[in-house]
């Protein structure tokens, strides 16, 4: 969306387990219907177009929309949402619904917390919590159209993004391709080569990368001088340090402190 969602009415958020006789055949909606999936196992139809349900599958649906859904009784259906109007602008309204309506979100972990947090905060019934609950909303909204547009890495490639978090949160740590391979749970050249595909560099220039990142951070707000920020990330060797620095900055260490 190029604005801003703005919601101007929205219904309670809902969790509800679907029975195991539970079918949907949809009137055609009056308004949009914000539908994710937590659990369970279904199938979802709109306009023709089939998508098998499972965690993780959310739907943005607009007026006129009929949708239909079953689910597997032995594998029944978690599914969290809300039915919301948005405001007059049409720019904006004609671009709350993706197409296709669905996508599927891979952190699922997120989705829950937001899922979670939008209901807890409207149902405080202060003007805080519902404004929460709004900007949850719109945060989930777009999660969905992120998810249709711009298709999420596979569940095969979380251990090498959870990896590349790590390298982030603590570059000064010696870590080795070894070790990172084996937290992948993958041997060293499946992991050297997922690394490539999904971050464009190698494990090491990764890690030198995030080293640089955090030592322009310390440099110019901590006060730690150039030997301190060096041996806080790892290097023994202060000119070698500087030399990679300036290699990745354009500037010296002690350009920026």
């Amino acid at each position: 969306m190029s604005h801003r969602l703005r919601i101007e009415r929205m219904t309670a958020p809902t969790f509800w387990r679907c029975e195991a006789s539970w079918s949907w055949t949809s009137r055609p909606l009056s308004d949009h219907l914000l539908w994710c999936v937590l659990d369970g196992r279904g199938e979802l139809e709109l306009a023709g177009r089939r998508r098998e349900l499972r965690p993780g599958v959310c739907a943005v649906f607009e007026p006129g929309d009929a949708p239909r859904a079953t689910h597997d009784p032995h594998r029944r259906l978690l599914v969290f949402g809300m039915h919301f109007d948005v405001g007059p602008d049409p720019g904006v309204s004609a671009g709350v619904a993706p197409e296709p309506r669905w996508g599927e979100v891979t952190d699922r972990e997120f989705l829950g917390v937001l899922a979670r947090t939008s209901d807890a905060s409207y149902r405080r019934g202060d003007p805080s919590g519902r404004h929460q609950a709004e900007l949850c909303l719109e945060q989930l909204v777009v999660l969905v159209r992120d998810a249709v547009h711009h298709p999420g890495r596979s569940a095969t490639d979380a251990p090498v993004d959870e990896i590349a978090r790590q390298l982030r949160q603590d570059p000064g740590r010696d870590w080795t391709v070894a070790e990172m391979a084996r937290r992948a749970s993958l041997s060293r050249a499946q992991f050297t080569r997922r690394f490539v595909t999904q971050l464009g560099m190698s494990p090491a220039q990764y890690l030198i990368q995030a080293r640089m990142d955090r030592a322009h951070q310390l440099l110019t707000e901590s006060g730690m001088t150039v030997t301190e920020t060096a041996a806080a990330l790892g290097y023994t060797d202060v000119p070698y340090f500087s030399r990679q620095y300036k290699q990745r900055t354009g500037r010296t260490p002690s350009q920026d402190r």
